[in-house]
């Protein structure tokens, strides 16, 4: 399938709209296409990428990259690049679970998090998706753990068989970790959904929609949790602002950055 995107700090962030992301993962949970992993770019993510080689690595491998930030939609278009709609992680988890419950099928696991968000998660998905099967869940250890612990944790998820597995960890190591393991896990489509974990399980509220749709998420998000989120919208940002900028000499043009 011919990839649709436009670099942006030397990352693919595709072009296709939410219903497109998710055919496409359909399309590989039927096993017509290969295995589809999904991860979303945002100003933070996007100027961490460019020092940490190997998260940069993990998203240049991913199938599925979206514009997840206004930022980054709004500076994609100054510069002329043209790149698809804001898909949030909530906004992808929705579409694909909605999509499976509409089949009437599906096996789903979700990896990371707390004991606790997992549990709330559980009897949420249970009302939520009655005819899909949560064939498991699992919180990692806290902070690092060894090969042997890994190579445990990937097998428990591939005893499960899961159609999809939910990621959520904090970026980037989620998206290290997928792509560290992604061709030992036979999971036809792998999401790296960080937060939607906790918007999911009620634990944290996400910003009501009308905040949403005019773009100030990211507003709501720090006064809620300002000692977390300082570093992403103080320094993140307006590097980011600037990074674009000094490497897109010709604006308008449609070149890529």
């Amino acid at each position: 399938m011919t990839r649709e995107a436009e670099l942006l700090l030397g990352i693919p962030v595709d072009r296709k709209s939410l219903a497109a992301v998710t055919e496409e993962s359909l399309q590989a949970i039927g096993r017509k296409i290969s295995q589809r992993v999904f991860a979303c770019a945002n100003p933070h993510s996007l100027v961490i990428a460019q020092n940490d080689l190997s998260f940069r690595s993990a998203l240049m491998q991913a199938n599925l990259v979206v514009a997840d930030g206004v930022g980054v939609t709004f500076m994609a278009r100054l510069v002329g690049l043209r790149i698809g709609p804001r898909i949030t992680g909530t906004d992808y988890f929705q579409a694909v679970l909605n999509s499976l419950q509409q089949r009437g099928r599906g096996r789903v696991f979700f990896f990371g998090s707390s004991p606790q968000v997992l549990d709330l998660i559980v009897k949420r998905f249970a009302a939520d998706f009655p005819s899909l099967t949560l064939c498991g869940v699992l919180s990692p250890p806290f902070g690092s753990w060894s090969d042997e612990e890994n190579r445990r944790m990937v097998q428990v998820i591939n005893d499960a068989t899961p159609d999809v597995l939910w990621v959520g960890m904090t970026a980037p190591k989620q998206e290290k970790w997928v792509e560290a393991n992604r061709r030992q896990l036979n999971t036809p489509v792998i999401g790296s959904i960080g937060a939607v974990f906790d918007f999911y399980a009620g634990t944290f509220t996400r910003a009501p929609q009308w905040i949403c749709r005019i773009g100030l998420e990211w507003a709501y998000r720090f006064m809620l949790e300002p000692r977390r989120m300082w570093k992403r919208n103080c320094v993140s940002a307006p590097k980011f602002l600037w990074l674009v900028l000094s490497r897109q000499p010709v604006w308008g043009t449609g070149k890529t950055v």
